[in-house]
């Protein structure tokens, strides 16, 4: 199970519009300057974010808890082979 292509692409071009794109439309003043740099470092620490935790749902560090009573009748549903009771 790996990472899928159309997600990431969405969201890197969802992010480099906000990062590349839109600071050019900032109006000139005295700030302006300072508001492209937020907005390239609110697009990059976004998509960084949102990059780390797509990438951590790939391989959980941590799965679900399962009791053995649990975990044997998945086995037997899931499976051709009968238990005993």
């Amino acid at each position: 199970m790996g990472a899928s292509l159309l997600p990431i692409l969405f969201f890197t071009a969802l992010w480099a519009v906000v990062g590349i794109v839109l600071p050019i439309f900032v109006p000139k003043g005295v700030n302006r300057g300072i508001l492209q740099v937020i907005l390239m470092l609110t697009a990059f620490t976004c998509w960084l974010f949102w990059l780390c935790c797509y990438m951590a749902q790939m391989n959980p560090l941590i799965g679900p808890k399962l009791s053995n009573t649990t975990i044997l009748m998945m086995a037997r549903e899931w499976s051709n082979v009968e238990f005993d009771a």
